[in-house]
């Protein structure tokens, strides 16, 4: 007799031992919306607001910047659990998650999600600036509805996936300054180049889990590991010249190029080691020099912070010329 087709659930795949007993609420949203991520979003945002900032700080403009941000990345982060509930639940690391650890309803989170999304956009378009809010859109769709899916498609999911990742420092400096322009870029390309050995690192740690999930990250097919240690090789290289860049553009002084330098070869030096030995301690390391490389680089950037946008003061000293730096806005 042919057996009843069986429905399989988020709820019934979770281990056991994965789920939490009596977590709090906050904890319960904490993880929806994902905390750690946001709180890297916030910095991030932050950091770019500063260093585009050339005058007396308006700090409402900042404040309204770096929560429109937040709540973004906080929705975009709750559609995301939402998408991948049942994907999550076949995997180790992310069963405790809400949704399939039952700790909240899936429609209950897609409603979280799609409100504090909305909340994001609004206050970015109203008391920010359109620039600031489109990008914050586009952010949010290339993450929820181009990302997401390629997780399960592609190995090119995670250079699409570094895009939304390496937006918002860019947002925080169209909305102090309400253009873009090279420095803004230059975070852009900083935050873009950091995520993909950041990322190598965890992928390979974590590569059985996520083969159990149905993603087609780049270690779940790369037997070897060949091919991811070159990415993370090739990226932090790729990164740290990038790196020079806010000192060759003037955004920053001698003390952020030193530290630039160093900390770029240190990490690349991780790398190279997991490159010639791809264990799970060598990829811990990279992991652990990913952490401390991205905050210590944009703390000495923000403290060595010179006036911001001087690429543009040539075009304002050609003879004859008619644009301005404040026309560039």
């Amino acid at each position: 007799m042919a057996s009843l087709p069986v429905k399989v659930s988020a709820e019934s795949l979770v281990p056991v031992a994965a789920v939490p007993a009596g977590r709090s609420r906050f904890a319960v949203l904490s993880e929806l919306f994902k905390a750690r991520l946001t709180t890297l979003v916030i910095l991030t945002t932050a950091m770019g607001f500063h260093l585009g900032n050339s005058g007396p700080v308006d700090w409402m403009l900042f404040f309204h910047a770096v929560l429109g941000t937040a709540l973004l990345a906080a929705g975009a982060a709750a559609l995301n659990e939402y998408i991948e509930r049942d994907h999550d639940a076949r995997m180790p690391r992310t069963a405790h998650r809400p949704i399939p650890a039952g700790e909240i309803r899936a429609d209950t989170a897609l409603m979280l999600g799609v409100v504090t999304a909305v909340l994001g956009l609004v206050q970015l378009a109203v008391w920010v600036n359109p620039l600031t809010a489109f990008l914050g859109m586009v952010t949010l769709a290339s993450y929820v509805f181009v990302y997401t899916p390629l997780k399960r498609r592609t190995t090119l999911n995670t250079l699409v996936g570094a895009i939304p990742g390496a937006v918002p420092p860019l947002m925080g400096w169209t909305a102090a300054t309400n253009s873009l322009d090279a420095g803004g870029w230059v975070l852009f390309a900083i935050l873009f180049f950091w995520q993909l050995p950041h990322f190598m690192a965890i992928a390979w740690l974590y590569r059985e889990d996520y083969a159990k999930g149905g993603y087609k990250m780049l270690p779940v097919l790369d037997v070897t590991g060949q091919r991811t240690a070159a990415t993370a090789i090739r990226h932090t290289l790729v990164l740290l010249i990038f790196s020079l860049m806010p000192f060759t553009f003037g955004l920053a002084g001698r003390w952020y190029l030193a530290a630039a330098v160093c900390m770029g070869a240190g990490f690349l030096y991780c790398g190279i080691q997991f490159a010639r030995e791809r264990s799970s301690g060598n990829a811990r390391r990279l992991f652990f020099a990913s952490i401390i490389y991205l905050p210590l680089l944009l703390g000495v950037l923000v403290g060595d912070k010179r006036k911001p946008a001087v690429w543009a003061e040539p075009i304002a000293a050609i003879p004859g010329a008619s644009i301005q730096p404040s026309n560039l806005e």
